[in-house]
């Protein structure tokens, strides 16, 4: 027990100085994580335990207390194997229970590890070991060095002669010298010193010309970005690329013999040197290539998955166009373009097809029948998907628009993941009677009105955030973006009676069963009037609407305080505040006025503490603000809409798509999304494009560089950065 609370101990310390804030404020959050709440519920109701603890804190604790508790795991099972062995001394069970560092720990176990069989291997089977042991003495010889190799020749063991047994023997002492942690440790830290070098294969420059940057390039591996290690990794798997570390091998040859041989026998000098170069070459480079390739995969991983959830976050708080009514429109040339239309509240209410798009270029029926929608449902926003045929699409809209001088606006929306969705149990399950491709329209559509309510239903590694993303670590990637989902969501706030069963699932607390029991009990009893009703939907317990109740919203309903995110726990609070002030609750309510002119620290009590208290008063003045963007559109253009059309100097608005460490990609209407590098985001210095833009942001841009057989264009924010928005 005082083991175990000596290293909880330490992990309350460390983490507190690695996040820089107070060792309480780490208990506090563990203690909650470990009784099952929820991350977005501890940091938005539980901030008294947690002392303000945002989101990002309390995920960087429970991804350290994760890893630390996988370490104390392997360091466990590592023990047990090693004194399994009769192997385990003290001070070897000294440096593995005090060992943080999960490398290193691989590195102490590795001598003991059940390996496959190898040249030291095979030498100790043929009872070499002792002579191995003379070498790396320093003593005297106990006898002729001829009569003493001769002792362990044996024709029976596989040595006949001495050279086998002298070779046996050094490869014994090779194989000890590699697996020293100390030795891997220098050999690595040489690797980091050197540089990856690449090279474009034979015969492969043709069709690899989109890694003609890297044909013959030169990279140190101290400070390589992750993204270019990405690249040079995804050419190397495209078999376009050949990677390869290089360094000073006599260097570190040297170093390695200046450590290993100080304390061997001075007899076998020569055949002790030639044992340290064979170990350098033959065991410890390789092993240290791979553990500094790994390093960097690791690195590169992380950045990656941070780039891809923070683009992923900025998408699903873009603005909503909110509830107006909204016809879909997915492109295409030969199979037409597919019209949906949904209400303000996403209702599916009409679909046609139309073919104003090469090959039949039907323009006068397709604008009778758009024409025909727009009256008919009184529409008010139309939503054209950026896929194949998009800018016709949006052309012919614009064109019939403006020939019956129609005030509807048109606004081009990403088609990422649509298709994925359209095809989806979820999607069969919304609309089993239509068509897929109605339901890529109805789900661009709804892309528009709430992008977050539609999105998501997708998989989120299929909504297109990043570069690279099939090539990084697929379970982390998976759970960045699991955890930006559900934080936009809950940040957000669902409507409880509108919300489908896939939006209620991110909802702390809930899950993919209990929301589609709230969706039935919603289908069977009507609209829920108050958050305590959840309480009736089946095995939906306390805890859960503890965790869930905050995030949910019922507009209309019979409780004022259910439609804003002061949570049920707290009403007690606000029926104190009502009566300090002589007011009803619904009075209270939106009263910004009155709230304002409230002071925290005549409501806290042993019950409400001042960050409860500071947070309700403002939610009170505020009730369920959406905290996302207001809506605006991006104006492309018309006059250009391939890529052949564009030309340097060209001055453009566009929206950003996608962020990277290296610069952000922008949607200027071609069909091809130009590059800004971070060198010309801005006209200053910028250590990272995410500190000047967002996914979704408009900016206007200009155009550098147009490469239409790489199908690349370059463009520039510079001397213009003010003009972002």
């Amino acid at each position: 027990m005082k083991d175990d609370l000596f290293l909880m101990d330490r992990f309350l310390q460390d983490t507190a100085g690695r996040l820089q804030v107070r060792p309480e404020q780490v208990e506090g959050a563990v203690r909650l994580l470990e009784d099952g709440n929820t991350i977005p519920f501890i940091a938005r109701y539980r901030r008294e335990a947690t002392r303000g603890l945002d989101e990002r804190q309390l995920r960087q604790i429970e991804d350290l207390l994760g890893k630390s508790r996988d370490l104390a795991a392997r360091k466990s099972t590592i023990l047990s194997t090693i004194a399994e062995q009769g192997k385990l001394t003290p001070q070897l069970q000294q440096e593995i229970t005090s060992c943080s560092d999960p490398a290193r720990l691989e590195d102490l176990y590795l001598p003991y590890r059940p390996r496959r069989r190898t040249r030291a291997a095979a030498a100790r089977e043929r009872g070499l070991q002792p002579l191995a042991d003379i070498l790396l003495s320093n003593a005297p010889l106990p006898e002729p060095r001829t009569q003493l190799l001769r002792r362990f020749l044996s024709a029976d063991k596989g040595v006949p002669d001495e050279a086998a047994a002298l070779q046996g023997a050094c490869d014994i002492a090779a194989e000890l010298w590699a697996d020293d942690p100390e030795n891997r440790r220098r050999a690595a830290a040489r690797i980091r010193q050197g540089e990856l070098r690449s090279d474009v294969k034979p015969g492969k420059s043709e069709e690899g010309t989109r890694f003609r940057d890297y044909f013959d390039c030169r990279q140190r591996v101290a400070g390589l970005p992750g993204h270019r290690f990405l690249a040079l990794q995804r050419g190397e798997t495209e078999g376009v690329l050949r990677l390869r570390f290089e360094t000073d091998d006599e260097a570190a040859t040297r170093e390695l013999s200046h450590h290993v041989l100080r304390n061997t026998n001075p007899a076998f000098a020569a055949e002790l040197q030639a044992a340290a170069e064979d170990c350098y070459s033959r065991l410890l480079r390789p092993s240290a290539e791979n553990a500094v390739l790994g390093e960097l995969r690791e690195k590169a991983d992380l950045e990656a998955v941070e780039v891809f959830a923070k683009n992923l976050h900025d998408l699903l708080m873009a603005a909503p166009a909110g509830p107006r009514t909204t016809i879909g429109v997915d492109p295409g040339f030969r199979t037409g373009c597919k019209l949906a239309v949904v209400d303000g509240t996403g209702k599916f209410l009409a679909a046609e097809t139309i073919y104003p798009t090469p090959p039949r270029n039907d323009l006068e029926q397709s604008e009778r029948v758009l024409l025909r929608l727009i009256r008919e449902q009184h529409v008010e926003l139309i939503a054209i998907g950026n896929g194949t045929a998009s800018r016709e699409a949006d052309k012919f809209v614009a064109d019939v628009l403006r020939k019956h001088s129609i005030e509807v606006t048109r606004v081009m929306v990403s088609e990422a993941g649509a298709s994925v969705y359209s095809a989806s149990e979820s999607a069969i399950e919304e609309y089993p009677e239509l068509d897929v491709t109605i339901r890529g329209a109805i789900s661009i559509a709804h892309r528009l009105q709430d992008p977050l309510a539609e999105l998501v239903k997708i998989d989120p590694k299929s909504i297109g955030v990043g570069q690279y993303q099939h090539d990084v670590d697929q379970p982390l990637l998976q759970k960045a973006l699991e955890r930006e989902v559900e934080s936009c969501v809950n940040a957000v706030g669902v409507d409880l009676n509108t919300a489908s069963a896939a939006l209620l699932s991110r909802v702390a607390g809930i899950g993919s069963v209990l929301a589609k029991r709230i969706v039935g009990w919603r289908d069977e009893h009507g609209r829920f009037m108050t958050r305590r009703e959840l309480l009736k939907v089946p095995r939906l317990g306390q805890k859960a609407f503890q965790q869930a109740a905050g995030f949910l919203r019922i507009r209309g309903g019979q409780e004022p305080l259910d439609a804003s995110a002061v949570h049920p726990e707290q009403y007690p609070l606000v029926q104190q505040i009502s009566v300090t002030l002589h007011v009803p609750v619904t009075e209270l309510v939106g009263n910004e006025r009155l709230v304002s002119g409230l002071k925290a620290e005549q409501f806290v009590s042993s019950e409400f503490g001042g960050f409860t208290v500071r947070d309700v008063l403002a939610e009170l003045a505020r009730p369920g603000r959406d905290p996302r963007r207001e809506f605006r559109t991006a104006r492309f253009t018309e006059s250009v809409s391939e890529l052949e059309q564009l030309q340097p100097g060209m001055v453009l608005e566009g929206v950003v798509t996608n962020v990277t460490k290296f610069g952000a990609f922008v949607d200027i209407g071609v069909h091809q999304d130009g590059l800004v590098h971070i060198s010309q985001l801005a006209d200053r210095f910028i250590r990272d494009p995410a500190e000047v833009v967002s996914a979704g942001d408009i900016i206007r841009v200009t155009v550098l560089e147009v490469d239409t057989n790489r199908r690349r264009i370059a463009l520039t924010c510079r001397a213009q950065s003010g003009q972002q928005k």
